[in-house]
């Protein structure tokens, strides 16, 4: 069965947020963060620049954007694409908490940050992929 990803909707959250700029700057302000942090920083390659723009489309396309992500690199397969990386529930938190940080800074409605901060809280927990570190 072909993968179809979603068409841009003007009632979703990409559009309530600002569309295409808003998540460029949520995905800027984690960015600042995991650079500066000893647990996820080496879980990243030397150059995060690719890694930024892949993550800014797939947040615009999965909250109702434009489907650039999947019309350049396919179907998300979040857990394929991070299988490579050791993620322990430590490393899940310290994501979790930038991801958080960077979505409170960004001017949402509470339902809003609620809504976007549930997803990442669940997105994060499927990639855990090593045990421990509780």
């Amino acid at each position: 069965m072909a993968y179809h990803p979603p068409v841009a909707r003007v009632d979703s959250l990409f559009a309530r947020a600002g569309g295409e700029p808003w998540f460029i700057a949520l995905v800027d302000r984690f960015y600042e963060r995991v650079e500066a942090d000893p647990v996820l920083r080496p879980l990243y390659p030397e150059d995060l620049a690719p890694g930024r723009a892949h993550l800014a489309q797939f947040l615009s396309q999965y909250w109702g954007g434009p489907a650039t992500y999947s019309e350049e690199r396919g179907h998300p397969r979040l857990r394929q694409r991070h299988f490579p990386f050791a993620i322990d529930a430590h490393a899940r938190d310290a994501w979790v908490g930038h991801m958080s940080a960077a979505v409170h800074a960004g001017g949402l409605s509470e339902a809003d940050v609620n809504t976007m901060i549930e997803y990442f809280e669940m997105a994060a927990t499927s990639l855990v992929n090593q045990p421990g570190s509780d």
